[in-house]
């Protein structure tokens, strides 16, 4: 069911997790997507096992350096 945006991030904002997807002449593809603040080990695990792609999370300059975390590429190409 195609859902109005303002609906879909009043979702988000709950903490249900969603499937956005694209055009049907694009890649035609859905991505789950959760806000990080309500993730928990059940949502990972349905992603790993229904998604089965990547599992990316966004993350602040500020916070990437508070945890060490190295750039996966140094240059931008």
């Amino acid at each position: 069911m195609i859902r109005p945006i303002v609906e879909i991030i009043e979702d988000i904002k709950q903490g249900k997790m969603v499937i956005l997807v694209d055009e049907e002449n694009r890649e035609n593809e859905g991505d789950l997507v959760l806000a990080a603040e309500f993730a928990n080990a059940d949502h990972i695990n349905f992603m790993s096992k229904f998604g089965r792609g990547l599992i990316c999370l966004t993350l602040t300059e500020e916070k990437c350096k508070m945890l060490e975390l190295p750039l996966m590429v140094q240059e931008n190409e």
